[in-house]
């Protein structure tokens, strides 16, 4: 099974993705994701989660509901999928790693030399092969925007999407913003809730 935790989990403890972390695009796969751009819980509670309770929280604040409370994991439902359904936690989790993997390669900065060192990197960790396959297969395929918005299956899932891409990137050059417009464009969000979730995400 396709498990989102155990690869950031395998990022998050191999050392040479420690220190090449926030270095640029040679660090792109730590980035992307141990969520550099804002995400500190990720680590602690699972990615799916960390990213579901960002999203869930935004979607919440952006109604207007006085009665929100910030969680740290979302309930079960349109944002998380129950743990007993492996489908589903399985579509969104490989949905949440091709946004982060696009967003980071937004700006363009990833030459061959780079990811053979991300593949090599990849290779070395304690991951399925299909798990290796699917990363490897999205970083080498060009960026393709649609294939992002083609995971996008509910209006939540499409915010978690966002989320996602967002906390995968620092967010910081003219390339990037411009990416992330078009992704909430595409992905049809209320700018309400872009703004949400901006704000989540520098918590």
């Amino acid at each position: 099974m396709f498990d989102i935790d155990k690869i950031v989990t395998a990022l998050k403890t191999d050392p040479n993705m420690q220190r090449t972390a926030g270095a640029g695009a040679a660090g792109l796969a730590a980035g992307m994701l141990l969520g550099g751009g804002g995400i500190k819980k990720i680590a602690k509670y699972g990615a799916l989660a960390a990213i579901g309770g960002l999203a869930y929280n935004a979607w919440q604040k952006s109604r207007q509901d006085s009665t929100a409370t910030d969680v740290e994991t979302p309930p079960e439902g349109p944002f998380m999928p129950a743990s007993s359904d492996e489908t589903g936690q399985e579509a969104l989790g490989k949905a949440l790693v091709r946004a982060m993997i696009s967003a980071a390669k937004a700006d363009g900065r990833i030459d061959a030399d780079e990811k053979e060192r991300i593949f090599q990197r990849l290779e070395d960790m304690n991951l399925s092969a299909q798990e290796k396959a699917f990363v490897f297969d999205e970083l080498s395929t060009p960026l393709d925007i649609e294939a992002v918005v083609r995971g996008a299956d509910t209006p939540e899932h499409a915010a978690e999407i966002y989320a996602a891409s967002l906390v995968a990137i620092e967010a910081d050059t003219a390339t990037e913003r411009a990416y992330l417009d078009a992704l909430a464009s595409r992905l049809s969000l209320p700018d309400a809730l872009v703004a949400e979730i901006h704000k989540a995400a520098e918590r």
